[in-house]
């Protein structure tokens, strides 16, 4: 930086900067403004920087910045202005009394030890008009520097205290009676923190005592109770109002019958979003005690009914409406096109419906010339857009996606737009039909395309004009065409690009891109074959599954620079040959899915690399071998599939030591041999373990319930997924922005048949340890495994008898004990498992009497055959002692007709009570129409369940 060692000013700000802060930054002595917020920058802040002794204003906030703030920074004794806030910043205050006497703006955020002696140099701040400490949850353990706000700092305009795990107490010793700072606040944010209703009391009684509060901000608190019970309890200058996710309800709002109205013209704003308000009660208040709004937002809550015609009759003063991610039904009132000043309508994930054209008619659209944005989607709007809609000219939103809309959307639908930047049309009835040689007058930031009928041609001339896109969806499209080169460059801006489930073909062309927005790909079903381009290493993810692809090596091998992509989805491909031994270039990797290809050889070493990797799935292929050692080093493997390949040797024992956040683990149909390593106990968190169609020998390990996650009866949903689909600021900064999930597939062989899951870990639990050679009794501690759904230990040499404790496996749904040499009787312990739908104990050596209680009734005889001394009505056999001079089913019918008949006299006799009891009844006492009963339902629920 040798040549800018005169610059004075220097503003980097929102400019995508990477890497780190460098050393020499310190050699600018002149430099008086330097702005690198809201970037990238990730590891420490040079001390160098304390060089900068003309610095009055300094902005590194909203970055990855890490490590203490460097001593040195106290040097700065001209600086202004100080914004560090958003980092991941830790340690004590390094600054000292005298430090910074001219700074009026201070924005911090970090886990920083706050001691009492920061109060000392905090009371010489006198000049500080801004103060934000956000996400600073130590600033309560000193409760001196909370005093010394309201003691020494008396012309703070702006005060920001989110996310400090402020209580109320915290609020009442910061703003008592007498407080000197509340005459000059204008901006107060207490969001985030531990406040109740007592402390929004306390602000709106002692409100008077803020006469120039502007903007209010108690969002993410939890605030139930009846708050506003009449007119608003505001200054008069109050213009904005954060209620985000308080917790508020109905109750919170009450509009007096007797009341006066004292409707509130100052407020402006009003954000109710995220909260569990039910009825219209909320919106009459509003409508009874607001006059000026022009921001309302309601987003994110259980409001349900018709959208109230007052909107259009009385709130024309509103600018911004959003009522989106409700339960509002109905149509939607074309008075809304009569708020003259409306620019912004947000109505989407509701339950609305009528046509969409209803929305055009009886309406003057006095807003045309500045409404903006228009957002119905995930409705159940139907009919067919109008021409009419053109009148909106000014659009630059238009959102329709997933409603019922039909017909054919032609170039005069969209001519009149020519601001429009965002436009998403997906999953309707519509049919893009625009003229080849079209050039629409607008650029488009996103489009969203699927299933609009596009194909088969790719799109010419109008999608090739769009060069401003970063978003593209035109999936589900039966696109059946090459894919032309201008589409990839294009594609340098994009962070997504979805072409999938078409039937696109060819090779594609490996462009030298270089693409700085770390994009998601996803190409996934369609007919691409050859290689895989080197430009796509530059995704975050890339979905490639269900083509023809046959060459990735020079895709991972012939790379100089390591890439950061998430996720590769290679599988039902057409890649063969041995695996790729060059796997350093993408050490990043969380998603490898290579499954249902021609794979074969060993697994290479370099893949233990991919330190971070969270889900392999290499099922499906012809690898051979034993696994490499190196994969010990996956250790946050969640999800391990190596099913259906020629694996062998034992069964490692690092698998259960060093893998110990599986939650899948697959490793059937191999030829794995030895015992089953007790090590396997340590996955505590196992879901789904399948080992079965091995060569697996001597008994079942006797530590089952150390698999706490099965020994509880329910998944922890949010728990599981938070394990597995959750991301940070340093996932955003490796990764990209445009990283999401990526949902898990497994074929499972659920009730005997082969079925595909998708995110399994949110619904099963269930373990497959059948055609092996294990022997040994079944261990009594599988009782403790409450939660298993299924149990599968069919096709093996165990003996002994079914312990009773099975029984305590109330969440059973499958239990196969069939082809072993199991004996005695079948425990009555299993007869207390009503949600048992298929039970399989055939071809073993059990004896005594089949039990008839409960659901066991609903088995036929495929269930217990193979057994040559049971005996029961399941298999049609009578029992030593039971009575044989009378053929048994002879006498049942007899019986049983003669009960149907009485039951079927008496029920036509008596009103709808006995009509009623008739059919029950009569399912209840009949037993073979029981028994047929109840097998509809298993069956149903069977199928329900899969699918």
């Amino acid at each position: 930086m040798a040549s800018f060692t005169h610059l004075i000013y220097l503003n980097l700000s929102l400019s995508v900067v990477g890497g780190r802060i460098p050393s020499t930054i310190g050699n600018l002595s002149q430099l008086r403004y330097l702005d690198l917020g809201r970037n990238d920058l990730q590891g420490a802040i040079p001390f160098e920087i304390g060089n900068l002794r003309q610095l009055q204003y300094l902005d590194l906030g909203d970055n990855h910045l890490s490590g203490e703030i460097p001593l040195q920074i106290g040097n700065l004794k001209q600086l202004q202005y100080l914004n560090l806030r958003r980092n991941t910043l830790f340690g004590a205050f390094p600054f000292q009394t005298g430090n910074l006497p001219l700074l009026h703006t201070l924005r911090l955020s970090g886990k920083f030890d706050v001691q009492a002696k920061d109060a000392e140099w905090f009371s010489n701040l006198s000049s500080l008009t801004t103060l934000e400490f956000t996400a600073l949850p130590n600033l309560k353990a000193s409760p001196h520097l909370l005093q010394t706000i309201d003691k020494f700092i008396p012309n703070l305009t702006e005060l920001r205290l989110a996310d400090c795990s402020l209580s109320d107490a915290d609020i009442k010793s910061l703003f008592y009676s007498h407080s000197s700072i509340s005459t000059s606040l204008t901006i107060l944010d207490l969001s985030s923190n531990v406040l109740t209703f007592s402390a929004f009391h306390l602000l709106s009684s002692v409100f008077p005592n803020f006469p120039s509060l502007k903007i209010l901000d108690l969002s993410y608190n939890n605030l139930t109770s009846t708050m506003f019970h009449g007119s608003l309890h505001f200054g008069s200058k109050l213009t904005e109002l954060h209620l985000r996710n308080c917790s508020l309800t109905d109750s919170s709002f009450v509009v007096p019958s007797t009341s006066t109205i004292n409707s509130s013209t100052s407020l402006l704003y009003l954000d109710l979003s995220s909260n569990l308000l039910k009825s219209s009660a909320m919106l009459s208040w509003i409508f009874n005690y607001t006059t000026n709004l022009h921001n309302l937002y309601v987003y994110d809550n259980l409001l349900e009914g018709p959208i109230p015609d007052r909107f259009g009759k009385e709130m024309n003063s509103l600018e911004y409406l959003d009522l989106s991610d409700n339960k509002l039904r109905g149509k939607i009132p074309s008075l809304i096109g009569n708020m003259c000043r409306l620019k912004s309508l947000g109505l989407s994930n509701n339950k609305l419906n009528g046509k969409i054209s209803n929305l055009f008619q009886n309406s003057s659209w006095c807003n045309r010339h500045v409404f903006h944005t228009l957002d119905l989607d995930k409705n159940q709007i139907t009919g067919k857009i109008p021409k009419s809609i053109g009148l909106l000219s000014e659009l630059k939103t238009l959102q329709l996606d997933e409603n019922y809309l039909e017909g054919e959307v032609t170039e005069s639908h969209l001519s009149n737009f020519s601001k429009l930047e965002y436009l998403f049309l997906s999953n309707n009835l519509l049919s893009l039909k625009f003229d080849h040689s079209w050039i629409p007058p607008f650029q488009l930031r996103s489009l969203g395309a699927a299933s609009c009928e596009l194909g088969p041609s790719f799109p010419s001339s109008w999608l090739q004009s769009q060069s401003s896109l970063s978003y593209l969806d035109i999936s589900k499209n039966g696109l059946n065409d090459f894919v032309p080169e201008w589409i990839w460059n294009n594609f340098q801006f994009m962070y997504w690009l979805d072409m999938s489930y078409n039937n696109l073909i060819g090779e594609i062309a490996d462009v030298p891109l270089k693409i700085s927005t770390r994009p998601s790909i996803n190409l996934a079903l369609n007919q691409f074959e050859g290689k895989i381009p080197s430009f796509m290493l530059q995704a975050s993810e890339l979905f490639l599954t269900g083509n023809k692809f046959s060459d990735f090596f020079s895709f991972l091998c012939e790379q100089s620079t390591a890439a950061n992509m998430a996720t590769l989805d290679l599988s039902y491909n057409h890649l063969k040959g041995q695996l790729p031994d060059c796997w350093k270039s993408v050490t990043q990797l969380l998603f490898l899915d290579l499954s249902n290809n021609k794979l074969s050889g060993k697994i290479p070493l370099s893949m233990g690399t991919l330190f971070k990797l969270e889900a392999l799935v290499l099922g499906n292929n012809s690898l051979m071998g034993e696994l490499p050692s190196t994969l010990k080093n996956c250790h946050n493997l969640f999800m391990l599939d190596v099913g259906e390949n020629m694996l062998s040797g034992p069964i490692p024992s690092w698998v259960g030591e060093n893998m110990q956040q599986l939650i899948i683990l697959i490793m059937r149909g191999n030829h794995f041999s030895g015992p089953i390593p007790t090590q396997l106990c340590y996955l505590r968190r196992i879901q789904l373990l399948d080992l079965s169609k091995n060569k697996l020998s001597k008994g079942i390990v006797a530590c089952l319930k150390n698999f706490t996650t099965i020994c509880e009866r329910s998944v922890n949903r949010s728990e599981t997924q938070s394990l597995i689909h959750w991301s940070n600021a340093t996932y955003n900064e490796i990764y990209g922005r445009s990283f999401v999930y990526y949902p898990l597939y497994i074929t499972w062989m659920w009730k005997g048949v082969e079925q595909e899951f998708v995110n399994p870990e949110m619904i099963l639990k269930s373990i497959d340890l059948s055609s092996n050679n294990l022997e040994g009794e079944i261990p009594k501690d599988v009782g403790h495994l409450v939660g298993l759904d299924s149990l599968n230990l069919s096709r093996n040499n165990l003996s002994g008898e079914i312990p009773s404790e099975i029984g305590n496996l109330s969440s059973l749904d499958y239990l196969d004990l069939s082809r072993n040499h199991l004996y005695g009787r079948i425990p009555f312990s299993l007869t207390k498992i009503d949600g048992l739908g298929i039970l399989d104990l055939s071809h073993n050596s059990l004896s005594g009497r089949i039990p008839l209680e409960r659901h066991f009734q609903t088995y036929d005889a495929s269930s217990f055959e193979g057994n040559n001394d049971l005996c029961g009505e399941q298999l049609n056999k009578s029992c030593p002692g039971d009575q044989t001079s009378v053929n048994p089913q002879e006498t049942a019918m007899h019986v049983e007709d003669s009960f149907f008949s009485e039951e079927l006299y008496i029920s036509m006799g008596l009103g709808y009570l006995t009509g009623f009891w008739g059919l029950i009844g009569t399912i209840l006492i009949w037993k073979s129409w029981r028994i047929a009963y109840l097998r509809f339902l298993n069956r149903f629920t069977n199928w329900v369940i899969v699918y």
